[in-house]
Formats: C-alpha cells, sequence, structure tokens
C-alpha cells in the first residue's frame, strides 16, 4: 500500500520534463521548489523516460536552467535497460535507439540474428523499413525490450506522440509482449527507490504523466502526486481510471505544501 499522506515522505522520486522544465525553459517556481525541497533534506531521484542523452547531459541541461541537480541523482531508462539486459544475460542486441546513446550498449554485440531487439528513440524519425527489420527479427525468435512506453509527451507547441505507439504496434504484429523497463513498469521505480535507501511506503512520485508517472508509481506501492504542469489535461485525466494521490497546480506548490508540513 502507498503513503496515505504524500506531504510527510522519506524520499521524493520525480519526473523531469514537465515538471521542472518544457523545452528549454524552467516552469515558473521550479528553481526555488528545489530549494525548497532541499531545505527538508530529503533524498530525492529524478525518473525519467528520456531517451536520448546522457545523465551527465541531462544534468548539464537542468543547470543551464538554473536547476543544481546532479547526474547520479537522475535514474533515465537507457541505463535502466542496460542494467536489465546485463540481468537478464543478453549478448546481442538490435538497437532502435538515438545515435547520441548508443555507446551505452557497446557491451552487447551486434548480429544477423539478435537475441533482443531493443526500441528506444529513433534518430531522425521512424520509418517503415526499420520497424519491418525490426518485426522480422522478433518473429525470427528475438525478445523485444522497450525503454518505455509512454503515449505521449508535451514540447513546445503541444503533445507528440510517443515510442509507446511504435512498441505497441511490434507487439500487435509480431504477437509477442515487449519486457518495458521505463515507466510505468516497476523496475524505474525499484531502482531509484534502492539507490535512496526508502521503501515504496516511505516515498512519493511527482509526474505530470497520470498514466507512466502516478498509476505506475502506485502500482509499485508509492503515493502519486499529480501536477498540472507540461502534459496535464483535464480530460486525460478523467479518462485515465487512475485517482492520484494529491493534485497540485506545480512543482513549486507541492514544495510549498512540503516545507509546510516539515515545519522549515
Amino acid at each position: 500500500m502507498s503513503l496515505r499522506d504524500p506531504l510527510h515522505c522519506r524520499g521524493i522520486l520525480s519526473d523531469m520534463d514537465g515538471v521542472w522544465f518544457i523545452g528549454d525553459s524552467a516552469i515558473p517556481g521550479a528553481v526555488s521548489a528545489l530549494a525548497r525541497i532541499r531545505a527538508c533534506s530529503l533524498p530525492i531521484r529524478f525518473v525519467t523516460n528520456t531517451t536520448t542523452r546522457l545523465r551527465s547531459e541531462l544534468a548539464a541541461r537542468m543547470q543551464s536552467m538554473g536547476l543544481d541537480i546532479p547526474a547520479d541523482e537522475i535514474i533515465h531508462s537507457p541505463q535502466a535497460t542496460v542494467l536489465h539486459l546485463r540481468a537478464r544475460g543478453a549478448t546481442s542486441c538490435h538497437l532502435m535507439v538515438h545515435d547520441n546513446i548508443r555507446s551505452m550498449f557497446d557491451e552487447f554485440s551486434t548480429a544477423s540474428k539478435p537475441d533482443t531487439v531493443v526500441v528506444g528513440e529513433v534518430e531522425g524519425g521512424w520509418n517503415y523499413d526499420q520497424m519491418n527489420e525490426a518485426f522480422r527479427l522478433i518473429t525470427e525468435g528475438a525478445d523485444l525490450v522497450a525503454m518505455h512506453k509512454g503515449r505521449y509527451w508535451q514540447v513546445a507547441d503541444g503533445l507528440t506522440l510517443d515510442i509507446g505507439a511504435f512498441v505497441a504496434g511490434l507487439e500487435y504484429a509480431t504477437g509477442k509482449v515487449a519486457t518495458v523497463v521505463g515507466k510505468p513498469s516497476a523496475t524505474m521505480f525499484e531502482m531509484a527507490l534502492a539507490d535512496m535507501g526508502v521503501r515504496p511506503e516511505d516515498a512519493v512520485m511527482v509526474g505530470d504523466d497520470v498514466n507512466s508517472d502516478i498509476g505506475g508509481a502506485q502500482a509499485a506501492g508509492v503515493a502519486g502526486v499529480l501536477v498540472k504542469t507540461g502534459k496535464y489535461r483535464d480530460a486525460l485525466v478523467a479518462s485515465s481510471g487512475v485517482s492520484p494521490t494529491l493534485v497540485v497546480d506545480s512543482i513549486e506548490s507541492f514544495a510549498e505544501r512540503l516545507q509546510a508540513s516539515a515545519g522549515h
């Protein structure tokens, strides 16, 4: 069972894009929100499905917006995917990943008949030939591993389709169910909790995605705080079937309430 009161927690998990920033700009109040959370002396890990950047690059990007977040506080889906592949004993992979993170998978060889197809974000966009190649490899016996199965995300001009649509397409065509590593899978939440040394019932997840962030966290036993920034839409929340533990206007609002609750 997840925490009953998310304002009395011992550790915080948080999404990044849509909660702390959109595009290249910090969300209003985000910088002061981080200072408030730091003042509460609570451990925090930033759990993100971003598939195109190294953790060091994500940290540098946050710091450029005035958000002092070190790389070792970030848990992202490519890192989690590598750990998952090691644990399952994968040796050869067909990579549908962004060129920027390809080096993370150097320990896994390429082969004409790989044991695993890994789906992340594709450099330059998706096309039929890429999907068809993956389809054939999977039907020939390769496992399907997805960095995440997000439906959509927020960019400067609105919502945009995420990789979950392509993962679902491969599942439909091959009849195989993908192993999903990133949110809403419990894998990401468990990894971040272990890194903080905090139990699920003592933690809270803050996010703008009612399905991946809030629904995923609650399924892992973590309370879910939904912010009304980023990809938040009233209609999407209403149709999700997910009941957030708490809904707040922004990360600033959550931080203010958290600090007040802690008596700082």
